[in-house]
């Protein structure tokens, strides 16, 4: 496990593809577990990208 830390670079910036593809997967889990209904998508969708976007981006 500690040659897989040593491979990766905390300053490196996130792409918007990867925001997207986590901000899926939470939305999925989240309506899955009954936690988010599709009827209100997108505007959690949009809540849980902008939340992601603001922890791993240093703006």
């Amino acid at each position: 496990m500690s040659e897989r830390n040593a491979d990766t670079h905390p300053d490196r910036p996130v792409s918007d593809e990867t925001l997207l593809k986590v901000t899926k997967e939470i939305v999925i889990k989240f309506i899955e577990v009954g936690r988010l209904t599709p009827a209100t998508f997108e505007q959690n969708f949009d809540t849980i990208y902008h939340t992601i976007k603001k922890t791993v981006c240093k703006e």
